[in-house]
């Protein structure tokens, strides 16, 4: 049985994958999206600190 990174990594080269990376490279090409996930990571540094 295959571990969960070789699937995942088989999963990433196969079209279907390479179109979700695609599309997730789109996405963080946008400046709104850039500054939510700031947000998100600035969010949960601070709950850490705490």
């Amino acid at each position: 049985m295959a571990t969960f990174t070789q699937r995942v990594r088989s999963f990433l080269q196969s079209p279907q994958g390479q179109r979700l990376v695609d599309q997730g490279r789109r996405q963080l090409a946008k400046p709104e999206n850039q500054r939510r996930l700031r947000g998100l990571f600035s969010r949960l540094q601070q709950s850490r600190r705490r």
